[in-house]
């Protein structure tokens, strides 16, 4: 089928997001691409019916069976994650915290300045926020029986993304196979807030892994298992991929799924969602293969990169004694609507997330550890646009593995730890030849970096069991210094921050940092901890070049009764106008952002 082909239902087909590793397995493998050319795909195969199929998948469980006591469950677990707005003139707002400028990340609460939506479990609070003394509840979206929604703002169009379990009692087996998952997006029509209007649904079988937004675009890739456990151990049953588009179903047929025999592996269908939020019209666009596990993600303004963990290297390796560390890359340059996998790579190490990597000027950069025994390294890559390795340097901070990473234009901040934080300035002004040109050592490390300006970073990450944020001087890059640190005191002290970027609040402007805080005070008696008392809350920081880390105020939601109750537990920090917002699953506090005086509040439930 020509990926341009439109089928006998009118629906275009074609490759349309922001791939998974597995994908481009099958599209890129053995596919020898330079930049600029257009690929034929000439390689990638269709089966000629379902009984091929089940041949194919049957052979390589065969020989991926004898790794699964080993190594788990792999066979049967789950994967390797322009309108003008009908409002008032908007107040000004932050906005989700992204990696990159214009590349829009999906998150549980979004405002266009006026109103907030909010995911608080199965439901969506859409509530007029500003001013404070209108605030309200407008209207709620019962998502029932999901888990990982979060949401995309576009104009008057408000996108859902998430996932839903199903499950099913397999014959012979007496228990229920709970990966059936069901992947959604919903396009809601938000244009009068107090009755949100369903535009179109798209569900897929499956796991939604990742999506990204970019303009009028919403991208998601669904990953399910592409067998389900028969009547005993052995038997398997084909699990082909079905899409619902409103009121509509296809199951893909055999025929057209796309794969390349690239492995004994276990497999998994990867299907490739491209849905247009504004335009109703226009039909979704989409794509299934059949192929490996999942991957990390990049995307800059006009290049997606995935990052591919080899696991077939590591489950089998080599040699018996060795396991194989390596990172398969590849670079899909995209256009909307229209993907091509232009170029295809491999390094050595894998990589800690999507801050690993990078590109700049032509040039892509990542990072990855190496385990090697005992002991590990880190490494760093410059790699031309057709991915070949233009320049590193390896080996540093043997023995330690990268907690942190950040690349700001001809440099790179990565942060080592195991039992020091070395914080490495590195310059990549020339890709032939990075250098490192100065490190810090200090007590700790840092977790995620955030730029501050050109020459300071801000560190957020831990210190012996405390939360710590630091404020890296780079203005010297052969010597960098730790210009001034702030510890959250405790006996154990910390914040999602370090695992999930999207909760942290700057804006240097204003001078402003905010970040959840979650403490913990213990005594131990008989060799067993004690929580003495708990806090969780928000911590609102002054930050300056010349004060340093000065805390503003804290704020909680949590009653006197049960300290630690999760639903009062602070997820995201905002601010609209001169007025911040804390969001709970149950509560939104609204407090003056310079005083943090209390303004107002609001029950979700």
């Amino acid at each position: 089928m020509n990926l341009q082909e439109v089928n006998s239902k009118g629906v275009t087909r074609g490759i349309t997001a922001p791939l998974l590793a597995a994908l481009l397995i099958t599209v890129c493998y053995n596919l020898s691409l330079q930049p600029g050319v257009q690929p034929t795909f000439s390689q990638l195969k269709t089966f000629s019916s379902y009984k091929e199929l089940e041949s194919f998948l049957n052979t390589s469980m065969e020989r991926a069976r004898q790794y699964v006591g080993v190594y788990g469950n792999l066979l049967y677990g789950g994967t390797v994650k322009t309108l003008t707005p009908d409002i008032e003139a908007m107040t000004e707002h932050s906005t989700t915290n992204v990696q990159v400028a214009g590349v829009d990340e999906s998150d549980i609460v979004k405002t266009d300045g006026t109103y907030l939506y909010v995911v608080s479990g199965p439901t969506i609070y859409i509530l007029r926020a500003y001013p404070p003394d209108q605030a309200s509840i407008l209207s709620k979206i019962d998502l029932n029986e999901t888990y990982d929604a979060e949401i995309y703002l576009r104009g008057n169009r408000l996108v859902v993304r998430g996932n839903k379990f199903q499950y099913r009692l397999f014959a012979n087996t007496g228990f229920f196979y709970p990966y059936l998952d069901e992947a959604f997006v919903k396009v809601y029509d938000v244009s009068d807030h107090a009755k949100p209007a369903l535009a179109r649904t798209v569900v897929l079988n499956g796991t939604l892994d990742d999506s990204r937004m970019i303009g009028d675009y919403v991208y998601a890739v669904v990953n399910q298992p592409a067998t389900l456990p028969g009547g005993n151990e052995t038997d398997f049953e084909v699990f082909l991929p079905k899409i619902y588009v409103d009121s509509a179903v296809e199951e893909v047929q055999p025929t057209e799924i796309r794969y390349v025999n690239v492995s004994d592996t276990f497999y998994y269908f990867t299907t490739v969602l491209s849905l247009n939020v504004i335009t109703d019209a226009e039909a979704p666009t989409y794509e299934s293969f059949l192929a490996g596990s999942a991957a990390c993600m990049y995307v800059s303004s006009s290049n997606m990169y995935l990052a591919i963990p080899n696991i077939t290297a590591w489950i089998m390796p080599v040699k018996a004694d060795k396991v194989q560390e390596e990172t398969l890359i590849y670079r899909v340059e995209f256009d909307r609507e229209k993907i091509v996998c232009q170029a295809e790579g491999t390094i050595p190490g894998y990589m800690l997330n999507q801050f690993s990597m990078d590109e700049y000027n032509g040039i892509f950069r990542i990072a990855t550890t190496t385990w090697m025994g005992n002991t590990s390294r880190n490494d760093l890559f410059t790699m031309d646009m057709s991915l070949k390795i233009v320049g590193r340097i390896e080996d540093l901070a043997p023995g330690e593995r990268i907690f942190s990473a950040r690349f700001m234009a001809d440099r790179c901040y990565l942060v080592t730890f195991r039992q020091v934080d070395p914080f490495f300035v590195i310059d990549l002004s020339n890709p032939a030849d990075p250098r490192t040109l100065g490190y810090l050592e200090i007590p700790g490390f840092s977790g995620y970096l955030h730029p501050y300006d050109e020459n300071h970073i801000i560190g957020i990450g831990k210190q012996d069991s405390n939360l710590k944020l630091s404020l890296f001087d780079v203005t010297n890059v052969n010597a960098p210094t730790e210009k001034d640190k702030y510890i959250v005191q405790g006996n154990w002290s910390e914040s999602t921050v370090l695992w999930d970027h999207r909760a942290f609040l700057f804006d240097g402007s204003k001078q402003l940092l905010a970040l959840p805080v979650s403490i913990w005070w213990t005594h131990v008696e008989n060799n067993t901890y004690y929580v003495e008392n708990c806090w969780q809350g928000a911590y609102v920081f002054d930050v300056s070049l010349e004060q340093g880390f000065t805390l503003r105020g804290s704020i909680t939601h949590a009653n006197t009764t049960d300290p630690y109750d999760f639903g009062f537990e602070v997820k995201r920090i905002l601010y609209i106008g001169r007025v911040l917002y804390t969001v709970s699953d149950k509560t939104i506090q609204m407090h003056d952002l310079d005083t943090l005086e209390f303004v107002n509040e609001l029950k979700l439930s």
